[in-house]
């Protein structure tokens, strides 16, 4: 399980630290893709694997596909360096805004990946308890 928040920098080749925290949990390997809001995802492979699985079992509309296509061909392996270093595609850099500072975001099974602007703009808790309320519906209390 992923948690907590750490901030690093991208060098000048697309490489940034990948938080000690979270290493051991995500492998030498794992896979990086478009996320939600702005964001990037990293898997751990076997995490990745439960994620296709669920992609996999979507109903063949039009929306589900989308869905599957978004994650899928942004799809790119990762992998950790000796330095604890990983290359994310500059592609994906793009996408997300990544330029030099970088937030890591441990979140369950997953890694959000964010540049700090970004991160910054979408980390509003100002309606958490007006979110946490409707929570119940899904089994979750407090």
């Amino acid at each position: 399980m992923f948690m907590g928040t750490y901030e690093h920098g991208l060098d000048a080749k697309g490489r940034v630290i990948v938080p000690a925290k979270y290493r051991e949990n995500l492998g030498e390997s794992f896979v990086v893709t478009l996320g939600l809001d702005g964001c990037l995802f990293a898997y751990p492979m076997e995490e990745w694997e439960g994620f296709i699985d669920k992609l996999k079992e979507l109903p063949g509309t039009k929306e589900a596909r989308k869905l599957q296509r978004h994650f899928m061909a942004n799809a790119a392996p990762c992998d950790v360096d000796k330095q604890g270093r990983a290359l994310i595609p500059a592609k994906l850099r793009e996408s997300a805004g990544l330029t030099k500072d970088i937030v890591f975001v441990g979140v369950l099974s997953k890694i959000e990946i964010w540049s700090k602007d970004r991160w910054e703009e979408n980390d509003d808790y100002g309606n958490i308890d007006d979110i946490a309320e409707h929570m119940s519906e899904f089994g979750l209390s407090f």
